[in-house]
């Protein structure tokens, strides 16, 4: 797997390294980010400026008679082929979360930032893996997708037309490695399939949290079979227009709860493979939430296949979707309430002043029972 390079002083020097390595960047800020480290834990100094005298004492006890360069750890990326020096792994954690503070305090930031966190699928899921990652929150990151970045991702991955044809793993990893090299990533490229879910979400420890961002609804069932089994919580979110709807799946309270929160019934593995490829789409509606689906959502699905390709996704509602699921996985990582259910995060009903009107209501009912009835789906 792809993963940065520790450069260990202890076999050979900075200068044969990079040689050796064909280094073509050297982004050396160490001072820059010791500076800040300094500030930080010297709150004082946002409204009193400090010393030269005071910082030089600082470095010095820093530095310990060591250089700059042989103080915190460089590290080597070869697919951009950058060498980066780096603040040790708790300073490193200590200058990226110190904006955290106290929306989330000391104590909750070791807890999050020690979680194992599972991610299947990576578009969506992108955006919540590298919230997350930027919050601090994950130390142990398992990610499967075994697409590519296409031309038609771009609308909603922070990709450009140079990542086109990458695995979505290595392009993920690599933004997340950048971000924070001390991470552990596993990445399953081949993605997640009946044979290897289990081990997907247990190795080399269980993962505390599944969010589930596929397509392919047998792996989704799959996926929620594995983590019932295990007790371990599911959350997902699907991007609906200009909003998004988000599912809980407590198992870790609940090892009862039927998947989808019940929204396809008792369905089985079993039976679910007996079912004709005629009936995937509207399963998939029913586990999305039918009666949540917006207007021109409805539309755009009803075209699928005759005007437009695919059904439409859009870079703000998956940008949306990354901050309801980091919220979420903070919120059930610190233990806080968060139940298992349906819910809607709608920015139309924030923002239209026409949305609440009987006008408006009266106008969605008539063209959700539309919608419904042409798909044949009685909800």
């Amino acid at each position: 797997m792809e993963k940065p390079i520790l450069f260990d002083p202890e076999q050979g020097s900075i200068e044969d390294f990079k040689k050796t390595h064909g280094v073509e960047q050297i982004f050396d800020t160490f001072e820059s980010q010791l500076r800040e480290l300094y500030l930080i834990r010297n709150p004082r100094f946002r409204f009193s400026p400090y010393t030269e005298g005071e910082w030089q004492d600082f470095l010095h006890e820093y530095l310990s008679g060591e250089v700059m360069e042989q103080k915190g750890f460089w590290f080597y990326f070869p697919w951009n082929k950058n060498f980066v020096h780096y603040l040790p792994e708790d300073e490193h954690l200590e200058v990226r979360t110190a904006r955290n503070r106290n929306i989330i305090t000391s104590s909750e930031q070791d807890i999050l930032y020690n979680s194992t966190l599972a991610f299947l699928g990576l578009s969506v899921g992108s955006h919540a893996v590298l919230t997350l990652v930027m919050m601090g929150i994950g130390k142990r990151i398992y990610i499967a997708d075994p697409d590519t970045i296409s031309a038609s991702n771009l609308n909603r991955i922070r990709a450009d037309v140079a990542d086109i044809g990458l695995n979505k793993c290595d392009f993920i990893l690599r933004k997340i490695y950048q971000i924070n090299p001390y991470l552990e990533i596993m990445a399953y490229r081949e993605g997640a399939h009946k044979d290897n879910l289990v081990a997907f979400l247990n190795e080399p420890s269980r993962a505390q949290i599944l969010i589930e961002e596929v397509d392919n609804l047998e792996i989704k069932i799959r996926s929620r079979l594995a983590a019932r089994a295990c007790g371990m919580p599911v959350v997902m979110a699907t991007d609906n227009g200009d909003n998004v709807i988000v599912d809980v799946e407590r198992y870790d309270i609940d090892n009862d709860l039927e998947l989808f929160n019940g929204a396809i019934g008792p369905v089985t593995i079993e039976e679910f493979e007996k079912f004709s490829p005629h009936e995937l789409p509207r399963l998939a509606t029913k586990i999305a939430g039918p009666r949540l689906i917006t207007g021109r959502m409805q539309d755009s699905l009803l075209e699928v296949g005759k005007t437009i390709y695919s059904w439409p996704q859009m870079g703000n509602a998956a940008t949306l979707a990354g901050v309801a699921l980091s919220y979420l996985v903070k919120r059930i990582l610190l233990g806080g309430s968060a139940p298992s259910g349906k819910y809607e995060v709608n920015l139309d009903a924030i923002f239209d002043p026409g949305y609440h009107t009987s006008y408006g209501t009266e106008q969605r009912d008539i063209q959700l029972n539309n919608f419904l009835k042409t798909i044949n789906l009685d909800v």
